[in-house]
């Protein structure tokens, strides 16, 4: 939420958690300044497909809070995340995500 001009603020609430369909899963938007959107994701059990396909839009930066992923990026390398993990991944590389069902993880797309 915007507090004001600039100043963004949000909580881990259970009621916050949005459906997201790409990639499939719940969403918070911290953020979505131009040139700038942050926030959290998580898988949902029932929504979220084994394994995600995802193909950032813009650079994206990301920081696992909870729970494990193995990230495949098609032409790269193979990430393994956990918590306290932070990684980049370029504009439009083609990842294969496998997430644990308690992943959580803090993102930044940015132009």
């Amino acid at each position: 939420m915007e507090m004001a001009p600039g100043v963004f603020v949000s909580a881990v609430s259970v009621d916050d958690w949005q459906p997201d369909t790409d990639p499939p899963g719940e969403v918070q938007v911290l953020c979505g300044a131009v040139g700038m959107q942050a926030g959290l994701w998580r898988p949902v059990q029932g929504a979220t497909p084994g394994p995600v396909r995802w193909i950032p839009p813009t650079g994206e930066v990301l920081l696992v809070l909870e729970g494990t992923a193995k990230v495949e990026i098609e032409g790269g390398p193979t990430l393994e995340l956990k918590p306290g993990v932070i990684a980049s991944l370029p504009k439009d590389a083609v990842t294969t995500w496998h997430v644990s069902s308690d992943f959580k993880e803090f993102w930044v797309l940015r132009e």
